[in-house]
């Protein structure tokens, strides 16, 4: 069995959703000091590879805590949107026939070799179409190797809207889904886990998104 690490590290001043607050990670106590090393973290609750709840495009749907944990864990299949490119479009049909409820569904844009780069904002996105589309198929948690599902920036998040008002998880800034997309192609079937922080009411908060390869 193989483990892939899918989530981007947490570093002062990493890249954030323009206009979420900018990340700093710097010493609290120290061991030459203080006898113990504890960092002290500032970050929102989007930062880096994290997932998005329900509650985050509203009020009155589900907060984290308030979801079942098995919408963060389960069998995981990659779709490969690769071909899509800078602020392209994945429609419908990359998912037909190839999805179905209880899964995990990660689509590879190939988007994380930006990381860190302006080229980052100008990502692939879900159309309304696919998104509806997975939600008729009974998927309610899918992650991206982008920054959103929806184009950045946008007036409107209509796949946020679609997906989290059918209590879907959202799972953004992913990487490493091209390893992935190489153990799926080998034949290797995959567990992924998406376990945020345990925060009562919040819209969303950072995971180690990992992918469990060759079970």
């Amino acid at each position: 069995m193989g483990i892939i690490d899918l989530s981007v590290p947490i570093r002062s001043g990493m890249p954030v959703y323009p206009g979420d607050p900018e990340v700093t990670v710097r010493p609290a106590l120290t061991a030459a000091v203080d006898g113990v090393n504890v960092l002290h973290l500032d970050m929102g609750s989007q930062t880096g590879t994290h997932v998005d709840a329900p509650r985050h495009i509203d009020d009155s749907l589900p907060a984290l805590d308030e979801l079942p944990l098995e919408r963060f864990t389960g069998p995981g299949v990659v779709i490969d949107a690769r071909e899509v490119g800078a602020g392209g479009a994945i429609g419908r049909e990359f998912f037909e026939g190839r999805v179905a409820a209880g899964q995990i569904v990660l689509i590879a844009t190939g988007w994380s070799a930006h990381w860190g780069t302006h080229a980052y904002l100008n990502h692939p996105h879900l159309t309304v179409a696919a998104a509806e589309y997975l939600v008729a198929a009974g998927v309610r948690t899918i992650g991206i190797d982008a920054l959103s599902v929806d184009p950045t920036p946008a007036v409107e998040i209509p796949v946020h809207r679609i997906m989290c008002g059918a209590h879907a998880v959202i799972a953004e800034n992913l990487t490493g889904l091209d390893l992935a997309l190489t153990a799926q192609s080998a034949g290797q079937r995959m567990e992924v886990s998406l376990f945020p922080l345990n925060v009562p009411g919040a819209d969303g908060a950072p995971v180690r998104a990992v992918a469990c390869t060759g079970l």
